[in-house]
């Protein structure tokens, strides 16, 4: 199979976290990318910063891509542009890159021809032109969610790109993805900024008025790690939720219950059962972060 992308340009649609760090990437390899964003002072800094060979307000700078990638935040994908529209190769291979799939695929599989739906797992909680990091998805998953309709060989280019730049390619249904993504991904940032809004209120609630700057003062490293993606990027946290809503409330469910048995053991004094729980756990997690061989 001949490589598209490294025999002509590359289109990215918004040179943020993930937009930027694919662009930084592809340039490191040689390719020559492509990038369209809103405003023009994003674009001066993404050349200044190296994300794309050209880069540009005008949708025309798409013209000649043999590949797009739409690095958008959700509701741009789920509403697109007129003028984004015009502005794709009609014989391009068009690829969205957001966490959520089944409602991208059922916008953008009527309107291209090659359209493949992919998300890469990976991310920090920065976002903007500042965002995009090199290597970002070095050894983490590439999920595509093809369907009868996806071209093979789209699928295949999108699959060779994503390899290229380190991603650990999966596929899986649509809707099955976003359940997933509700439970690993969407789910702990909610569990996130409510962990930060109990520490808030649970210490104005004190008696003693020290209390909301005393355990400020004493926040370290793993209340660091557990609110970190709490306390990222407002706008899509709401976006995630709100277009994965049925996924995400059953992921809150399923949460809801291990903290009410969690709060059983506690109020029956049952600390065998609590260290049997502590245990258990302790041997999941190395399942859900070391990858399958």
């Amino acid at each position: 199979m001949t490589t598209l992308w490294q025999e002509r340009p590359v289109g990215v649609v918004g040179l943020g976290l993930i937009g930027g760090s694919i662009g930084l990437d592809l340039m490191a390899l040689g390719v020559d990318v492509r990038g369209l964003v809103h405003r023009q002072a994003t674009a001066e800094r993404a050349r200044q910063r190296g994300l794309a060979r050209q880069v540009s307000t005008d949708p025309g700078v798409l013209t000649g891509c043999a590949l797009v990638l739409l690095a958008l935040p959700l509701d741009q994908l789920l509403d697109p542009s007129p003028d984004l529209l015009a502005a794709l190769p009609k014989e391009a291979v068009i690829a969205d890159l957001a966490s959520v799939k089944a409602p991208v695929l059922a916008a953008w599989e009527p309107l291209v021809p090659r359209f493949v739906a992919t998300h890469p797992m990976a991310g920090t909680a920065a976002a903007g032109v500042e965002a995009g990091l090199p290597n970002l998805f070095c050894g983490r998953p590439w999920v595509a969610t093809p369907t009868g309709h996806t071209d093979p060989e789209a699928l295949a280019q999108i699959r060779a790109l994503a390899g290229a730049i380190g991603g650990r390619w999966l596929e899986c249904d649509a809707q099955e993805h976003d359940r997933a993504v509700a439970l690993i991904s969407h789910l702990p940032v909610l569990v996130s900024a409510a962990l930060l809004r109990a520490a808030q209120r649970g210490a104005e609630a004190a008696p003693h008025g020290a209390m909301p700057q005393l355990v400020r003062a004493l926040a370290s490293s793993g209340f660091a790690d557990t609110t970190r993606v709490g306390g990222g990027n407002p706008e899509l946290g709401t976006l995630m939720a709100r277009s994965n809503r049925a996924a995400v409330a059953e992921a809150l469910g399923h949460y809801r219950q291990a903290l009410d048995g969690l709060e059983a053991l506690l109020e029956r004094q049952d600390w065998d059962g609590l260290a049997k729980e502590l245990e258990g756990c302790r041997a999941l997690r190395p399942e859900f972060l070391c990858p399958p061989a």
